[in-house]
């Protein structure tokens, strides 16, 4: 009989997978960053607990293409500064992906809130443009012209802050504890400039980004960077508390009432 492909894959499967996912080589990636203030009631307003606004109310926009052996991503984010535990870092309210598999398995296993979007990185001489778009809309686009080299930054670590959680079967909230994950990534550069230029959110139903003014832009880069990320769970957290929250995660916040038809068993 031929090998049903559905069915249980061996010890020595599941270990050579593992190990083949552990010795990924480098892949670098070519991006923009913009970092801008924002108002501190509106960053405030979008931390679950246990988090916390940091001195300085920062939302940052990170727009990349990545070099994936076989097939280039679209990777990127809108975050906001938070605190948890004495530590600094980030929140991100949305990571738009163009592709399945980055999706997946950052929403499984860390809890990311990824989705399926657009992302563009474009360079024309000294001018750059870089835009996150779903459902027709460039909800975040920054635009501008290279200023000139930056110094390189040592290697740095980085903390980004997640939600992992199940919504309950019967629509009650979670099926058990949400869990708060600190993913820290340490970060490589190795090419890096500076760029003048500007931020601007455009009004989304489904990624209300605009919500976090552009205040005063603390800077733009374009770059190239190398990353390995890993994770923890930092806490277990209040389901009652993070509930008013899980609309950020879904387009429609009904979704996760979503049950299948009847008699569709």
């Amino acid at each position: 009989m031929a090998r049903v492909r559905y069915a249980a894959r061996t010890e020595a499967e599941i270990a050579a997978a593992r190990t083949a996912s552990s010795r990924l080589p480098e892949v670098w990636s070519t991006g923009v960053v913009a970092v801008w203030e924002s108002d501190p009631d509106a960053v405030a307003a979008v931390l679950p607990p246990p988090l916390k606004p940091t001195g300085r109310p920062l939302v940052r926009a990170n727009i990349s293409k990545v070099d994936l052996p076989g097939y280039p991503l679209g990777a990127g984010s809108v975050a906001v500064a938070a605190e948890h535990g004495g530590v600094g870092g980030w929140y991100p309210l949305v990571m738009p992906m163009t592709h399945e598999r980055a999706l997946i398995g950052g929403r499984e296993v860390f809890g990311e809130p990824k989705k399926l979007g657009e992302v563009e990185v474009e360079r024309d001489g000294l001018v750059v443009r870089a835009a996150l778009a779903r459902h027709g809309i460039a909800f975040v686009e920054v635009r501008g012209a290279v200023s000139g080299a930056l110094p390189l930054p040592e290697p740095a670590r980085r903390t980004d802050f997640y939600f992992k959680f199940l919504p309950a079967v019967d629509g009650s909230g979670f099926d058990a504890d949400p869990v708060l994950v600190h993913c820290v990534r340490d970060e490589k550069v190795r090419k890096l400039e500076g760029v003048t230029g500007d931020v601007v959110l455009r009004e989304s139903m489904y990624d209300p980004v605009a919500d976090l003014p552009v205040r005063a832009v603390a800077g733009i880069t374009i770059g190239e960077k190398t990353t390995v990320q890993r994770g923890h769970v930092a806490e277990r957290v209040s389901a009652r508390a993070l509930l008013p929250y899980i609309h950020q995660r879904y387009d429609d916040p009904a979704q996760i009432l979503d049950g299948p038809p009847e008699g569709s068993g």
